[in-house]
This record gives C-alpha cells, structure tokens and sequence, in this order.
C-alpha cells in the first residue's frame, strides 16, 4: 500500500492514477475542499483518503503495510507570502513524515522544486552537499521553504542521523500535463495558452525585460507530467537509489517554441501577442532554467523524455480538447 500526499493535486494525482493502474493500493492525504479537486481522483480505486491533521495517527496504525510515501503535498503557490503557512506545510510536515518513515523503515519520496535555484546564477546542479545548497538563494518563499528541507536532509544525511531506508527529494522543473485545472493562475503555461487561443484569443506571452533575450525566447526547462511520474515509478522499483534528483527533460526551450507546440496541437494559425512581464514579479523573474541531468542518469535512469512538442500534443489532444479532460 502507497501513500500520496497531497494525491488530489497535480502531480500527486497523476502518481495516485499510476499507481492505481498498477494495481497498487493507495491512499490520499490531502484536503479535497469545496471545489472540483476531487474530480482529480474520481476515475480511480482508492483504499481511503484522509485529511493532513490524521496523517500521523494513520501511520501510527497502519504504518507496517505502506510500502512508500510519495510526499507530493505542499503549498506550491510561488506568489504565497503567509511564511508562517509555508513553515507548517512545506518545512515542518516534511521533517515529521521523514523521522516518521526513518523510524517505521519506510522509503519516503518527496517534491522539492527548481524553485530552489533561485536566478540560477549558481547554475542548476543537484548537488546535495551542506556547502552547495547554502551557496542557492530562492527568490519566493515556496523557493525558500523547500531549499530549507533539503538543507534539514543534507545535514541529516552528513551526520548520519536516522533516515528512511530510502530517500529522494525531486526537484522538478516547469511541469505540464492533466489534472492541473485546479491551481488557476498557478496553472502551467500550456494550459493558459490553450484557454485563450480556444476563446479566439491570441496566445500572451510577456514581454523580455532583459537585453539578452528577445520577446519570447526566455527559457524553461518544460517537462511533462507523464516523465516525472515515471521518474517516481522507477525510484519506487529502484530502492537502492537515494539522493536530491533534478527532474526536468535538460532541454531548456523558449516561450514561443512553447505557443507553436500549442498551435500545432490544436492545428490552429500562430497569433502571438507579446504583453509587459507584471511589475511585481519582473524584477525576481527567471530567464533561464535547465535540468542538469546528469546524476539520475548516473543512477541508472535510462528512459528518454518526451520533447517540448510530444508533450503539448499529448496533453492537448487526449486531455484538454476531450469533454472530460482528467485523468
């Protein structure tokens, strides 16, 4: 038996789905609210859901039959600036399931994020090490929140306290893919670009701020969901693998390679209209990221990523463009 947190949210809902078609038994901890989130969950066979508050009591019971923790849930607002909120559930959560799994000897997989990289001017390696993550300065407090757990694990690690039997903390890049449809403005750029070119709108990308890169060709490392789930289901098969593992494909591609993927999918005329980056993010805003790859590949990853374009056709023509849009 698996448990997801945060399994009715993006990422989390897409390993719940996997998981399921494994014929695995899973639960979900998250709070499903008043909205449609839980619409991420009705295609599939659950063994329960529960409620963050519950969590430990839930392990504390039932702990001998969880094979993992796949530890997806957090706020993962960039633009949350309660820091108290992102203490309680993006720092203190993650250390209390980690001395839980240590002390239960149960593999414990978590989300941390490119985020962590801050402007990159420090580059995007996955180095694990005290001294290379103290060297990362985030730009937001979500950035900062995860940079903080995998300092707490770095050192933990270093001092050879308790630790799961396995571990890994995955810094995932620019993901796309189903599911998403409750995070609004949060939501990928691939998802907004096909609400407003659906609408007859032409598809806004921001404007560059910077003398280096043209309108449009600002980078990200865009990955699919579809990858960092395989990513998960490999490290779940692979449990003597443990380590902080960049997930992106190592491509960086710009924002109009991005918009043409859309057109395309949608077999539509290109229409792109270049509008200012918002003041209140322009001056923290990323140019550039890139997944240096490297270390899951030397760890034996060996499952090539979907490109820019696969990925944007995959999500649009079996996700976005169907009735029912979830997975």
């Amino acid at each position: 038996m698996y448990l997801v947190t945060g399994g009715a949210g993006f990422i989390g809902s897409n390993l719940v789905a996997a998981l399921v078609q494994q014929g695995k038994s899973v639960v979900v901890c998250d709070w499903l609210g008043s909205g449609d989130k839980w619409r991420n969950l009705a295609r599939h066979e659950l063994e329960d859901i529960i409620p963050p508050e519950k969590m430990k009591d839930y392990l504390s019971q039932h702990g001998e039959r969880i094979s993992a923790v796949f530890h997806m849930g957090a706020i993962s607002a960039t633009t949350e600036t309660n820091a108290d909120a992102l203490m309680d559930n993006n720092f203190r959560l993650s250390k209390t399931l980690w001395n839980i799994c240590a002390t239960r000897r149960i593999p414990f997989i978590y989300a941390s994020s490119a985020a962590t990289y801050g402007g990159g001017e420090g580059g995007f390696d996955d180095d694990q090490s005290i001294e290379h993550l103290a060297k990362l300065l985030p730009l937001n407090g979500y950035g900062w929140s995860k940079q903080l757990f995998d300092r707490w694990v770095a050192r933990r690690i270093a001092n050879n306290a308790p630790q799961p039997p396995q571990w890994a903390g995955l810094k995932f890049f620019n993901v796309y893919g189903p599911n998403e449809y409750h995070k609004e403005g949060q939501a990928s750029v691939p998802y907004h670009l096909f609400k407003q070119i659906t609408t007859g709108e032409p598809a806004r990308l921001f404007q560059s701020h910077h003398p280096d890169y043209p309108d449009g060709g600002q980078l990200r490392d865009f990955i699919s969901v579809d990858d960092c789930i395989n990513v998960m289901l490999w490290l779940k098969d692979n449990r003597k693998v443990s380590g902080l593992f960049n997930v992106g494909t190592g491509q960086a591609r710009t924002f109009s390679d991005l918009a043409r993927a859309v057109f395309a999918a949608m077999d539509k005329n290109e229409n792109i209209k270049y509008v200012p980056t918002p003041e209140a993010i322009r001056d923290k805003y990323q140019y550039f990221t890139e997944a240096n790859m490297d270390k899951l590949k030397a760890a034996g990853y060996d499952r090539p990523f979907l490109t820019l374009e696969e990925g944007v056709t995959r999500y649009i023509q079996e996700h976005l463009a169907r009735e029912n849009a979830y997975r």
